[in-house]
């Protein structure tokens, strides 16, 4: 019994792992941005996303716990938006062409939306 547990649970996180999505940010810029309501910096990589706090406390790595990865370019600029089922948030940044400030739009799987305009570190 113990034998047959073992087999569906390394099964769950075999598919658990597969269906998660590299992260690669193409043409979305690199860098970090604060988002001073929570004080929270975004760090954006080539191929990695991950949240701190302002003294260098990480909250969040998003490497391999990302579905729906998309990166595209619009009107508004570039937008990068994908969904972390770790979190139970989905979440969306546009880069926008006229400065610098990244605009983040987080929403929960409760229906909580939260949305903040960050300025690069």
């Amino acid at each position: 019994m113990k034998r047959f547990a073992m087999i569906i649970l390394l099964g769950f996180m075999a598919l658990a792992f597969a269906s998660a999505d590299q992260i690669n940010l193409g043409d979305f810029p690199v860098g970090e941005w604060v988002d001073s309501n929570y004080d929270a910096v975004w760090n954006f990589s080539s191929n990695n996303i991950q949240l701190y706090l302002t003294d260098g406390t990480l909250v969040f790595d998003f490497q391999d716990k990302v579905e729906d990865f998309k990166v595209s370019g619009g009107l508004s600029g570039l937008e990068l938006s994908f969904s972390c089922p770790a979190t139970s948030r989905s979440y969306k940044f546009v880069k926008g062409i006229n400065n610098l400030n990244l605009k983040m739009m987080i929403d929960k799987n409760s229906g909580v939306h939260y949305e903040v305009e960050m300025k690069m570190k």
